[in-house]
């Protein structure tokens, strides 16, 4: 790629890119990649797909997939972003819709949260949580002058909250309502909303959250189920209660890649909700400080990316890039949460390592757009047009 600048030409270095930003990236995917394989090699012999490496070869089409459209991303400069980010909610929206459509939208566990396209399934969830960061960001700029106020202000994006969160309890997926939500009222005060309406906001939704619990059987037995796993291991409690063991068996340095046995049948979903579980008992407490380390380094980098837009007067990719971080830190911290038994179990994925095409590929895409943001900073400092 050749920038064009003045009368002469600028050649695409190294320098020009955030490489601890991609190779921490790199690192979370590869690792992903073993722990996945490890812990689906019972699973996808037990389900009769007759090979071990079922799970492994989906798993890394996913991975190539989600670093092809990064490249592809990564290539839209930010004004773009911000010029459609109403198309693109609105997308996320229609796609949101089409999942409750009969005969569209597939089933599974309960939820209908995906849409078939043959060989693999699309969670249209996944990609609204950039696609809310992209158009709240949007949004907080153009009404940066309305932030004080409630009706021209606050109101509209409330309503706009409240449409998307009916679309995924409908589905339901809470986890991903609770992800966007706190994304949401984050980039607003990012932004400079007013104290008292966020402080009001924040009523407002912890509120609505306490009486979606209470309204909901299943959803009050996550909640009081997590509180004592060992009340009923065999039943409410049975996930939790099987994660925990295999924390308590991997102890410091883990049992060995491979040696895991809650993966052999016990422990549901170990490959995808609770992989976290998976990499402690075969890792041990140091493999999950490192991981751990890993997302730190991601969200602090989007946390600075943001700061330097904001100093050189770029509000929207400031938005966008702490946004990123928000959402990549929220969903890291209730998955690990979730496995360490601190939170209610939610369905929702480990970022860039747990098995899941749509959460792969928008992991994927949103550190594009992250990395975007930074490579525009940097030609900027070097006095490059981009």
């Amino acid at each position: 790629m050749i920038y064009q600048y003045g009368t002469g030409k600028q050649k695409v270095l190294p320098a020009d890119f955030d490489q601890a930003l991609i190779w921490t990236a790199i690192l979370l995917l590869s690792l992903g990649l073993v722990m996945v394989y490890s812990a689906s090699i019972s699973i996808a012999e037990g389900e009769g797909s007759g090979y071990p490496t079922y799970f492994l070869i989906r798993h890394a089409a996913y991975v190539a997939a989600g670093l092809l459209v990064a490249v592809v991303a990564f290539q839209v400069p930010m004004e773009s972003w911000q010029k459609y980010s109403f198309q693109l909610f609105l997308l996320g929206g229609c796609l949101l819709a089409l999942v409750l459509v009969p005969g569209v939208g597939r089933e599974i566990n309960g939820s209908r949260r995906w849409i078939s396209l043959l060989v693999v399934n699309l969670q249209p969830s996944e990609f609204m949580k950039l696609f809310m960061v992209i158009y709240v960001a949007n949004y907080t700029v153009r009404k940066s002058a309305f932030l004080g106020s409630f009706r021209k202000g606050f109101l509209p994006m409330l309503i706009i909250t409240l449409i998307v969160g009916a679309l995924l309890l409908l589905e339901p997926d809470f986890g991903a309502f609770v992800v966007i939500t706190t994304v949401m009222m984050a980039i607003l005060f990012l932004g400079g909303m007013d104290l008292k309406l966020f402080a009001g906001l924040i009523g407002f939704l912890i509120a609505g959250l306490l009486a979606l619990v209470w309204n909901a059987p299943y959803r009050m037995q996550r909640f009081f189920g997590f509180l004592d796993p060992w009340d009923d291991p065999y039943g409410k409690g049975y996930q939790l209660s099987h994660a925990l063991i295999a924390f308590g068996r991997g102890e410091w340095l883990g049992v060995g890649l491979g040696g895991s046995v809650e993966k052999l049948f016990y422990l549901p979903e170990a490959h995808t909700d609770f992989l976290l579980a998976v990499i402690a008992e075969e890792l041990g407490f140091v493999g999950v400080l490192i991981v751990l380390a890993l997302f730190a380094w991601i969200i602090a980098r989007a946390f600075i990316i943001g700061r330097q837009s904001a100093v050189r007067g770029r509000y929207f990719p400031a938005l966008v890039a702490q946004g990123i971080g928000v959402w990549l830190g929220v969903q890291t911290f209730i998955n690990v949460g979730v496995n360490m038994g601190v939170l209610p179990p939610k369905g929702l994925t480990l970022p860039l390592m747990s098995f899941g095409g749509s959460s792969i590929v928008a992991s994927c895409l949103s550190l594009a757009v992250l990395l975007r943001a930074d490579w525009e900073n940097r030609q900027l400092a070097r006095g490059y047009r981009i």
